[in-house]
Formats: structure tokens, C-alpha cells, sequence
């Protein structure tokens, strides 16, 4: 079985976006492929085009206004510590939204969770009352705070 790819459905957007997230994300770039629905127009928006995200395959397809993104379906970040979940969090919610729980919205309407990897740590302690306290504190963040998350593991 070839690799299961992911394909982002965008208005016009699919390029920019497609560039976008290869200059953010590490050993990333985009594909020599970029389809062009040209009709005699070298310049015209591309229908498709193929890029990687660290290694794993997407499309960006520039197929019209017919469709959005919705939290239904959202892309997890995993972090090793503070700055890289800041440095994220900057960039992807630049022109986009904050939610809740290290969720966002992108410029473009993508979803992202940006997770630090502590907090599935906490998360799985084997005490409870720890997992209790880290969701009490994370639940009413925008942005996660590994360092809150793990005063309140230890309260």
C-alpha cells in the first residue's frame, strides 16, 4: 500500500498555504509537482499541488468556495517544550483564531492542536487527582503553559 495523503481542500489558496506551512514546519518543501489548470495561462492558480509536512505527504487542492474547514477534522503539533509550542502557536494563529485547549484556527481556516508532549505525560499519571488537576488548569487555556500545567500537577 502507497501512503495514505491528506488533501486540503482551499478556495484559491492551496500555494500560499502549501508555502506557508513548509517555511513553518521542519524537513518540509514542496513537491516539483504543482498542477496548473493553465488553459493556454502559464500564471493561472495551480488545481493541485503536492508538499510534505516533516516527511508526511498533503495536497493542496484549490478547488473553489464550495467547502471549509471545520474543527472536525484537526492537525495535532506535538511539542518538546515551551518555545516550540510559542513559536507555533505565533505563526499558525497570525491572520487566524485562538480556541480553547491549545486549539486554533489558521489563516485559512485549518485546525491545529498545539500539545506539548508533558501534557499527555501528566495526563497519564498513575495518580487520578494528578490527571484531575492538569485538565482542571489546561480546560480555560487558550495557549498551553507547560508550566502551569505542572504547578497544577503537583498542588
Amino acid at each position: 500500500m502507497k501512503n495514505i495523503i491528506t488533501c486540503l481542500w482551499f478556495d484559491q489558496q492551496g500555494l500560499e498555504a502549501a508555502e506557508f506551512y513548509t517555511g513553518l514546519f521542519p524537513n518540509s518543501s514542496i513537491s516539483t509537482r504543482i498542477d496548473r489548470d493553465t488553459n493556454g495561462n502559464p500564471s493561472s492558480v495551480p488545481m493541485t499541488v503536492e508538499f510534505n509536512l516533516n516527511g508526511s505527504p498533503f495536497v493542496a487542492l484549490n478547488g473553489g468556495p464550495m467547502f471549509s474547514f471545520t474543527e472536525a477534522v484537526s492537525f495535532q503539533i506535538m511539542c518538546e517544550d515551551q518555545a516550540e509550542v510559542d513559536r507555533y502557536w505565533e505563526a499558525l494563529t497570525e491572520g487566524g483564531e485562538e480556541s480553547q485547549c491549545g486549539w486554533l484556527k489558521d489563516r485559512y481556516g485549518v485546525s491545529w492542536q498545539v500539545v506539548p508532549t508533558r501534557l499527555p505525560e501528566l495526563l497519564g499519571s498513575s495518580d487520578p487527582e494528578v490527571a484531575r488537576k492538569v485538565v482542571e488548569a489546561f480546560m480555560p487555556m487558550k495557549k498551553l503553559d507547560i508550566a502551569t500545567l505542572e504547578r497544577a500537577a503537583v498542588s
